[in-house]
């Protein structure tokens, strides 16, 4: 297989490629990562893979219809994962013009160029290519505390700029599924969490404020509830899906881990007290900061992820508990990582913690 994967620098996208080139037995022949490398795309997330013969680094954007018509005839692709996003919901409201821009405009454009290079297949090619769109839960709105976790029939009802957008790409890749036969596929995703996870989300926000002495800004009464996923889970989830789901269909992933934000905080704090001690021999706990909640904050989200369970035989492996563990010793273990994105890439001051 050829796939050509988009947003491939980004948390899930590198997560993605990484466990694509990594696994035994891999049925890749070439894989080529698009990546705009906008403030959250970071080339180092796949520095030690860059020498595989079989990856293709393409510096560009996904609105670039010259050259997503090159890098699909040129490697002969396959099949077609778009990671590439906008994704951060504060960003959204301060300003919401780059995630139509990205998300909407960019997704029509891909989707345009592929549509044209599928028509053109020859058969068995052109039956056995796909194109995954991955998504969010946000894309659904916010549910009551007791009511059912979201299906993949459930309404749309976005209530941030950023979820909007997304629930705009995922209208207009069923559209081409519908109007054109483009043979798609889409995924929508719980909060996810996890290793080269960008700093200004909750858990790295967290985890690096608390390691520097810095305040652990928790929004509103810190309830919001997510339902939490760890990365790893989603790649194979996703790459299970784009195998063997049932094109035209929609499949929700969840972690099975519905938190309250208050909660992940403490529970970090905890693990880190063992882990990494602060000096005062105090608890992290003590740098909690309750903050002014975000403008329309959805209270909860989580998944109902019965479909990719029943259909394709996935579920995840990780618990909270072991999973959690393993982010934070992650982080601990990259100090570098995150401090060369907080120093250069955006000031962390002006951010609250994302959930």
């Amino acid at each position: 297989m050829n796939l050509l994967v988009t947003g491939g620098c980004g948390f899930i996208g590198s997560n993605f490629i990484r466990q694509r080139l990594t696994e035994r037995g891999s049925p890749l022949a070439r894989l080529v990562n698009l990546d705009a490398l906008t403030y959250a795309g970071n080339p180092a997330n796949l520095a030690d893979l860059a020498a595989d013969p079989r990856y293709v680094f393409a510096h560009g954007d996904i609105g670039d219809a010259t050259l997503v018509a090159r890098l699909l005839a040129d490697h002969a692709i396959d099949a077609v994962v778009n990671f590439a996003a906008e994704s951060h919901v504060d960003r959204s409201i301060d300003s919401p013009e780059p995630f139509i821009q990205t998300n909407v405009t960019g997704t029509l454009r891909l989707l345009n160029c592929t549509k044209q290079y599928w028509t053109k297949l020859p058969e068995p090619q052109k039956s056995a290519f796909r194109f995954l769109h991955v998504s969010t839960d946000e894309v659904y709105g916010s549910l009551a505390p007791g009511a059912p976790a979201f299906t993949e029939e459930h309404n749309f009802a976005p209530n941030s700029p950023y979820a909007a957008s997304k629930a705009a790409s995922d209208h207009l890749v069923r559209a081409y599924q519908h109007t054109y036969g483009l043979p798609t596929l889409t995924t929508n995703c719980s909060n996810n969490y996890g290793p080269y996870h960008f700093p200004e989300k909750l858990i790295p926000l967290v985890i690096l404020n608390a390691l520097d002495g810095q305040p652990l800004p928790v929004y509103g009464d810190g309830m919001q509830i997510r339902d939490w996923l760890y990365v790893e889970d989603h790649a194979a989830a996703i790459w299970l899906v784009l195998q063997q789901g049932r094109t035209g269909e929609t499949y929700n992933i969840g972690g099975l881990n519905e938190q309250p934000n208050i909660a992940i905080v403490n529970k970090i704090c905890g693990l880190l007290d063992t882990k990494s001690p602060r000096a005062d021999g105090a608890t992290y706990a003590n740098q909690i900061t309750y903050v002014a909640d975000r403008p329309g904050h959805d209270r909860r989200y989580a998944i109902d992820c019965a479909k990719i369970q029943r259909e394709l035989g996935w579920a995840p492996r990780e618990s909270f508990a072991t999973g959690l563990a393993k982010t934070v010793d992650w982080f601990l273990h990259h100090r570098a990582w995150a401090a060369e994105i907080t120093a250069t890439r955006y000031a962390r001051e002006r951010l609250g913690a994302k959930g």
